[in-house]
């Protein structure tokens, strides 16, 4: 494992874009983006993707390199844009800083967005609004992966629900993750490492679990599998809760804002590769027009604290709270550098051949 500093990856990152046609502005949006995931410890989502979810989709035409936003509504306290096939990250900021003013103005703000494409870590949108002191929320749809409680198919994305908090430690409560017992960012960190996946993350088509990782990677385009929902498999351990907030996240990402949905964003059609055209949506929430900032954050403090202060578990060291590790991960990876594997150096070394970038 070799180890490369958040300034140096990140510059890879930004000239790599900018090679990719990106304007230099938007080059540095998207690497903040990646770079924040990779400083949390969260290796699914940083520069991972950097080849096989963003430049090589642009090479293939299925990205626009050029994020045009339009304006398609614009209220008071609501807006909807179209991302026009352009950079997730793009025209998340955009839309989450337009949340935020909204939000700072009128007491809440809401943003929707369609025809996107992947935006990374969810987590760094609602970080925008504790920021500056707001809580934020966010979420998208995706390719399906998921199948519905007592179904064998991907019909679902991994459309993740996620919350920020703003508290008095030094760390926000920032809770990021799928709608699925995992996503599929995690089993190519396990396809990395060659790990078979444990038993229960994903369902085959005849009902039963799978733990081959490359062919798992390969059937959940195909069909032949399906990532379980939050839960598990069946409604024994409460699968249709991960199920039912999927699709709550589902339908608040494309009926909002007339996106697409479900199958439709598979990013096929009629077997060639086409534009995905995500949908996301963004809400800020000022806690000045319900309480003094200071006191909620105090309040949210204390419970956090009595949480990971209450009794644990025989042989368990601490109990976390969200965001916890990932401000761990970050204070170690300051003096460390992210890791970077032996399959990353190999992307890492395809794009360099591609634009003759280095780290």
């Amino acid at each position: 494992m070799r180890y490369v500093s958040f300034d140096k990856l990140e510059e890879f990152m930004v000239k790599t874009f900018i090679s990719a046609g990106l304007p230099a502005e938007d080059a540095a949006i998207c690497a903040d983006v990646l770079i924040e995931s990779d400083k949390r410890g969260i290796d699914s989502h940083g520069i991972g993707r950097l080849k096989p979810i963003y430049i090589d989709r642009i090479r293939e035409g299925i990205i626009n390199p050029i994020t045009k936003i339009d304006v398609i509504k614009d209220g008071p306290t609501t807006a909807v844009l179209d991302g026009n096939n352009g950079m997730g990250q793009v025209v998340s900021k955009y839309a989450m800083e337009l949340a935020i003013e909204k939000a700072q103005k009128f007491g809440m703000g809401m943003v929707a967005v369609r025809n996107s494409n992947h935006y990374g870590i969810a987590g760094y949108y609602p970080t925008m609004a504790t920021e500056k002191g707001l809580i934020g929320i966010t979420g998208t749809n995706a390719r399906p992966s998921i199948a519905p409680t007592f179904g064998i198919e991907n019909m679902l994305g991994t459309n993740p629900l996620t919350f920020g908090i703003p508290t008095d430690e030094a760390f926000p409560f920032v809770l990021d993750c799928a709608t699925s017992i995992t996503q599929r960012g995690k089993i190519e960190v396990y396809q990395r490492v060659g790990k078979d996946l444990p038993a229960g993350w994903v369902i085959g088509s005849d009902g039963e679990p799978r733990t081959d990782t490359e062919a798992v990677l390969r059937d959940l385009v195909t069909g032949g599998a399906a990532l379980a929902p939050l839960g598990g498999i069946g409604e024994k351990l409460g699968g249709y809760k991960g199920y039912g907030y999927a699709a709550v996240v589902e339908i608040l990402s494309a009926a909002l804002q007339g996106g697409a949905f479900l199958r439709a964003l598979s990013g096929m059609s009629d077997g060639k590769k086409v534009p995905y055209n995500l949908g996301h949506f963004f809400i800020a929430i000022d806690v000045e027009a319900f309480t003094s900032l200071d006191e909620f954050k105090k309040t949210t403090g204390d419970i956090l604290r009595e949480l990971r202060a209450s009794k644990k578990a025989p042989g368990v060291e601490r109990i976390y709270t969200a965001g916890e590790k990932e401000y761990l991960a970050f204070v170690e990876r300051t003096e460390t550098g992210v890791p970077i594997n032996e399959a990353l150096e190999k992307d890492i070394e395809a794009l360099h051949e591609m634009y003759g970038v280095t780290i």
